[in-house]
């Protein structure tokens, strides 16, 4: 098949798919005069990239996945561990943002907490009823 086809049957671009070439992501295809042969082999690729890209993956992530695969058996091993490591990375990633935003929580209280304060405090201090803050 041509690239304008393998483009549309892996929801990529035929721009892309050069580029993966470019980059070594792809191997070059066969050819047929000045025209670029594509195999299903080759849009099962393209599909995989372009999947692995709209989970987080780099495309500099994707070469070394796809670094010798030269249009043979598919280095699943690879993508694997791959897929094992970003998830792993993720979860750091998770608990970091975890801890983030229970920060923002107990920073949010304490300012909370320091407004009802320093409200008393101004009513203490003068005598009178700021406007907002109630007494308990």
């Amino acid at each position: 098949m041509y690239i304008g086809k393998a483009a549309q049957l892996s929801g990529t671009t035929v721009k892309s798919i050069r580029h993966y070439e470019e980059i070594g992501l792809l191997p070059e295809p066969k050819r047929e005069g000045k025209y670029r042969i594509y195999s299903q082999e080759s849009v099962e690729v393209l599909t995989f990239i372009k999947c692995a890209q709209q989970l987080g993956f780099k495309l500099k992530e994707l070469q070394v996945i796809l670094n010798n695969y030269r249009g043979e058996e598919f280095p699943w091993d690879m993508a694997q561990n791959a897929i094992a490591q970003k998830k792993a990375e993720l979860v750091t990633q998770i608990g970091d943002l975890q801890q983030l935003y229970d920060g923002l929580e107990a920073f949010e209280n304490n300012l909370h907490e320091a407004r009802q304060e320093c409200q008393f405090e101004r009513i203490a201090r003068h005598g009178e009823k700021t406007p907002g803050a109630t007494l308990n």
